[in-house]
């Protein structure tokens, strides 16, 4: 329950700054609200909220965070408009409701991903940090993001359709198309905290083994998930040939390789040496979750 609260809560809390960051600006009125219908469409929120937990567990405001935590919102977000596109995935849905190429068209759904992708960083500078931390942010932000990121990890997904990967190949497609993103939220919460570099190096194992526990129980619930839950067709992946844990190990492997991994991420948690935080529920949430 204390896990629920806290969860309801700081989504509440990224929810209400989201709008704000688009709301002000001046542009197209299309473009506008093509962004704020993507932005504000719900989900988990576990990007920002890692990030402010992470900062919380260091003893620090969250406040501190709320820059980075609403730019690294923007792209994941800008990569689901993206994903969605009949170049892509070619989704009606995402989260419900209709994808915002169905609802915009093309052309504005493409410019409304360019324009949260490009804007996520401008965020950043606007953030109450040092010019030192705020680089440090920009770069770790756009290294998760990029060509050694998720953009990498998208186009080696698109490579892998229809073909028998192995598990390294698969790691790969999953720690950079998915793992990297949420990654920085924990990296960034403890660049902005002053984390040790000891403490810096075990977050970062701790991120990359979360990341995998987070992309296996994605594949898993593509399979055994509900629909209304997930908002989306339970099976989809699997409809498009696409590379995924119990494709390549079958169902009990996949679920064994998710407990390695969960194993693995609580230990280096544990070797940070943070205070007691809600670090770790959060970890066990984004491992087990059923949506």
């Amino acid at each position: 329950m204390v896990l629920e609260s806290y969860l309801k809560e700081y989504k509440k809390l990224v929810e209400e700054l989201l709008p704000t960051q688009i709301e002000a600006l001046q542009m197209p009125s299309l473009l506008k609200e093509s962004m704020l219908y993507s932005l504000t469409a719900g989900g988990k929120r576990i990007r920002p909220i890692l990030l402010l937990a992470t900062l919380e567990a260091f003893g620090k405001d969250k406040s501190l965070g709320y820059e980075a935590a609403c730019a690294v919102e923007m792209i994941h977000t800008y990569s689901l408009i993206h994903d969605d596109l009949p170049s892509m995935d070619d989704d009606d849905l995402r989260r419900g409701k209709p994808t915002n190429h169905k609802v915009f068209g093309e052309a504005a759904a493409i410019l409304a991903g360019d324009a949260l992708l490009t804007y996520s960083f401008q965020i950043v500078t606007k953030a109450n940090l040092s010019p030192e931390t705020k680089l440090l942010v920009i770069e770790e932000l756009a290294h998760a993001a990029g060509a050694e990121g998720m953009v990498g990890g998208q186009m080696a997904d698109i490579e892998g359709e229809e073909k028998k990967l192995s598990l390294k190949e698969l790691e790969y497609i999953h720690e950079h198309k998915t793992g990297k993103l949420l990654s920085f939220g924990i990296i960034a919460g403890a660049i902005i905290a002053g984390a040790s570099e000891n403490q810096l190096s075990h977050l970062k194992n701790f991120s990359y083994h979360l990341g995998l526990a987070f992309q296996i129980q994605d594949d898993i619930l593509d399979i055994e998930g509900n629909e209304q839950l997930l908002g989306k067709p339970v099976g989809s992946d699997t409809g498009k040939d696409k590379a995924t844990y119990p494709a390549l190990l079958g169902m009990e492997n996949a679920k064994e390789k998710l407990q390695y991994h969960m194993g693995q991420a609580i230990m280096e948690l544990e070797k940070a040496e943070i205070q007691d935080s809600m670090l770790k529920e959060l970890s066990y949430y984004i491992a087990w979750r059923q949506q």
